[in-house]
């Protein structure tokens, strides 16, 4: 199943997507983790935008859609963080300002608990990307630079096996997503590295 594309409009762009998640969301770390799964869902949209061999302006807006719904995906998450509001909250709120049922339906399908199938390529990218580059910024922080230049994709497959490090990301989803979106788990976490790596000055890492 394919992602629909339209053209963002000023209102669902990736800038008005930005002011959505700031508003709601003041944690820097939780801006960084927002940016981070930007960073390689966007990598992931340019993949499938080339194997759509969309156009230019089909290209633009499937970056776009991917961006946004990367930003959005837990804009709700430090005012609503429990399983009982989050990202239901924030899925209402983006259905009320009119934000596309393909990034509203990603969104729901990336909390295994929502009961949401993952059908389109965005929402199962999306899952897999989530604790992946949470992970990886994880796997930066303990380096003595504290860069992500400096994270090597060996080291971060022996850290998952090592359940003591952050330990609060679930592993299982980790392996099921890739699964999913139907890439090799180590291919998985180098192209996913190499997307944030691309992008630490924004990352801070």
């Amino acid at each position: 199943m394919t992602d629909s594309v339209a053209s963002s409009t000023s209102a669902h762009d990736r800038a008005a997507a930005w002011e959505l998640l700031i508003s709601w969301t003041k944690s820097e770390s939780l801006r960084k983790h927002a940016l981070g799964v930007e960073a390689c869902l966007v990598a992931y949209a340019e993949v499938e935008a080339d194997r759509l061999g969309f156009a230019s302006s089909e290209r633009n807006a499937l970056l776009d859609l991917y961006a946004t719904t990367a930003l959005l995906h837990d804009f709700d998450y430090e005012r609503h963080p429990s399983l009982e509001e989050h990202p239901f909250v924030g899925v209402a709120e983006l259905a009320r300002l009119g934000w596309p049922e393909v990034t509203r339906t990603a969104i729901l399908g990336h909390a295994t608990y929502s009961g949401v199938p993952r059908e389109t390529h965005l929402a199962k990218a999306l899952f897999a990307c989530d604790e992946l580059s949470g992970f990886l910024t994880a796997c930066a922080l303990v380096k003595p630079t504290k860069a992500i230049a400096d994270v090597e994709p060996t080291g971060v497959r022996k850290k998952l096996k090592d359940k003591a490090f952050a330990r609060g990301v679930n592993r299982d989803d980790v392996f099921q997503s890739a699964q999913e979106l139907g890439v090799e788990l180590d291919a998985h976490i180098a192209f996913c590295l190499a997307a944030m790596q691309r992008r630490s000055a924004a990352l801070g890492l």
